[in-house]
């Protein structure tokens, strides 16, 4: 359901707006809050086409640091300058940073009964469905899939079964994209 036509170019969120979006990308989950953020700047906010989402993940994924993290930073600067990428990562990072320190003192005192260690199989399990879902939405937004799906299966080729470095896939995987990009640019 999101296309490009789907974002609202007029759409400027301030820097109460950036912080109270991102506060609740960040009060959603624990550990896979990213389908949260493409819920809110896509298909809640509008703040970014479903493409634009994309691009800018995957230069977020290329940096250091969580991707999320990346993403609020490069967000709130787009929108607000350098306050915004400020505000936008504070408003992600403030509630869970209060939550996560509560739970510590909870596990800390019940965190060895059998209940306790239930619950942390049964989060992690939806965790990694949620994080399968955004991956399935994202690779529904790439528009030329016949190009660019085959690097799915090679990225996962190479780091699942090869047990290459991520660091040399990275820039393999770029270096073939970039030159895959060029060459359809040039058919253009």
């Amino acid at each position: 359901m999101s296309t490009a036509t789907n974002a609202s170019p007029n759409s400027r969120p301030d820097l109460r707006a950036l912080f109270l979006g991102f506060s609740s990308v960040g009060l959603s989950g624990f550990g896979g809050v990213l389908p949260f953020a493409r819920r809110m700047l896509v298909e809640e906010r509008r703040w970014m086409t479903a493409e634009e989402f994309n691009a800018q993940l995957g230069l977020c994924q290329f940096l250091p640091g969580p991707n999320v993290v990346n993403l609020a930073v490069v967000v709130g600067k787009r929108y607000q300058g350098w306050a915004g990428a400020i505000v936008a990562p504070v408003g992600l990072l403030a509630g869970p940073l209060a939550i996560v320190l509560l739970l510590a003192m909870i596990y800390d005192a019940f965190g060895n009964l059998p209940v306790a260690q239930g619950i942390l199989r049964g989060i992690a399990a939806v965790g990694c469905g949620l994080l399968f879902a955004m991956a399935w939405r994202m690779g529904a937004a790439i528009r030329d899939k016949r190009y660019f799906l085959p690097f799915t299966v090679m990225v996962v080729a190479a780091i699942a079964w090869l047990r290459w470095p991520m660091p040399v896939v990275m820039l393999a995987g770029l270096a073939a994209s970039g030159a895959v990009a060029y060459w359809r640019l040039g058919k253009k």
